[in-house]
């Protein structure tokens, strides 16, 4: 078996340090191809630095987190219309909306994800997306496009039943994170993760954040890590009432076929 990380933020200070010792572990894990997250004008850039010095291994994701939306402006969208020129570029996002922090004004987080969402037209590659309370606004923006966007996946997926229903009936595609492993937050989602195809989930460790709860030994720094993506995918194998080696190929083949990814 062998694992894809759909979203690890391999860029963070927290990794600076260890990186290639988390590179490996990662491989020893299984984990043999890693898409790492650009949310922000450095953070996309130093994503498709890092995918390109390790080539087939790590890939990147380019673009503006809502967090970081009120700095949208014509020369992000330039550089983001050039990181994704990149072959190791393979998604447009983290992009989307957050209403739970309002780190950005909400108008300027719906100005910059409709944005991103034509830099995908434009570019036609996939959207890493992001949503946390602004479920309504998400959906509202995304069906004036639904029928020409390209594929599209709901990253570290942690809503209700509506929320997934309303995904699934536009052809997203939904990542899943250790969030399920929290009895305080993510036990609804042990039920959710049954009624999500095969074809469209996909598995994330969102590192270095949302360590899974149920990890053990859990590390001693508390942060998160690739390698620990079988862990989640064990997890889910079981809410699914599948082996662990069906949810492993399945979610595989699914993040491969999504983002294009040579065999």
């Amino acid at each position: 078996m062998t694992y894809i990380d759909i979203g690890a933020n391999l860029t963070h200070e927290s990794f600076v340090h260890d990186l290639p010792a988390v590179l490996e572990r990662a491989r020893e894990a299984s984990v043999d191809r890693i898409i790492v997250t650009g949310a922000s004008r450095s953070g996309s850039v130093a994503a498709q630095q890092l995918a390109a010095a390790y080539p087939h291994f790590l890939y990147a994701t380019a673009g503006l987190h809502p967090h970081h939306a009120h700095e949208y402006d014509g020369d992000i969208d330039d550089l983001l219309r050039t990181l994704l020129r990149h072959d190791e570029v393979v998604a447009v996002g983290e992009t989307g909306l957050d209403y739970n922090r309002d780190f950005s004004p909400r108008e300027a987080q719906r100005f910059a994800f409709e944005q991103q969402l034509q830099i995908a037209l434009d570019v036609q590659k996939p959207l890493f997306l992001h949503q946390r309370d602004a479920h309504a606004d998400f959906i509202a923006i995304l069906d004036v496009l639904r029928d020409r966007l390209p594929p599209a996946v709901v990253h570290c997926f942690t809503g209700e039943r509506d929320e997934l229903v309303d995904y699934l009936d536009r052809g997203f595609h939904i990542g899943i994170t250790g969030w399920i492993c929290d009895e305080r937050r993510g036990q609804h989602l042990r039920d959710l993760v049954k009624l999500i195809p095969a074809d469209r989930l996909m598995i994330e460790t969102d590192a270095p954040y949302l360590l899974p709860r149920t990890l053990k030994p859990k590390p001693s720094h508390r942060r998160n890590e690739p390698a620990f993506l079988p862990h989640i995918s064990e997890e889910i194998a079981r809410d699914r009432d599948e082996s662990v080696a069906v949810t492993a190929l399945n979610a595989t083949a699914t993040a491969q076929r999504f983002f294009r990814l040579p065999d």
